[in-house]
């Protein structure tokens, strides 16, 4: 039997998106863009001296599947580095693709799991693990 696609902790972590305002002059930004639901993800990331986000702010309009997954992406970013940041993208990629059975070492991934057979949802699931780390590659090179 199939998870219900949205179930009450899903729904719970896209009502609870943090950091959804913008940085005053953010070091690193980047926009993101479902071309399929037109879900829209923004990321500004500063970076501190020792190379990991120290601070994020976000604009978030997606469904509750992108909005879900910015929350859990956004509530462990900062402290980390833009290596790991690329690494959990290409995680998560690599699961909602089929080509890892395990979700991606990211606290609260496996909640997305019930979206794993709908691949039409998976561009908006990305969005906010692709604009942290570009804003963070971004931030880092400045």
């Amino acid at each position: 039997m199939n998870a219900p696609l949205y179930n009450t902790e899903i729904l719970r972590l896209a009502a609870s998106v943090p950091f959804q305002q913008r940085l005053e002059v953010p070091m690193g930004s980047a926009e993101k863009r479902s071309p399929i639901c037109g879900s829209r993800v923004t990321v500004e990331v500063d970076i501190g001296g020792d190379g990991r986000v120290s601070a994020i702010g976000m604009v978030v309009r997606a469904c509750a599947l992108g909005q879900a997954s910015a929350s859990l992406m956004a509530s462990h970013a900062v402290g980390r580095s833009v290596a790991e940041l690329e690494e959990a993208r290409d995680a998560l990629t690599a699961w909602l693709a089929g080509e890892r059975e395990t979700p991606p070492d990211w606290p609260g991934l496996d909640l997305l799991a019930p979206a794993l057979p709908h691949s039409a949802r998976h561009p908006s699931i990305r969005l906010a693990f692709e604009a942290v780390a570009e804003a963070a590659r971004q931030g880092a090179g400045r």
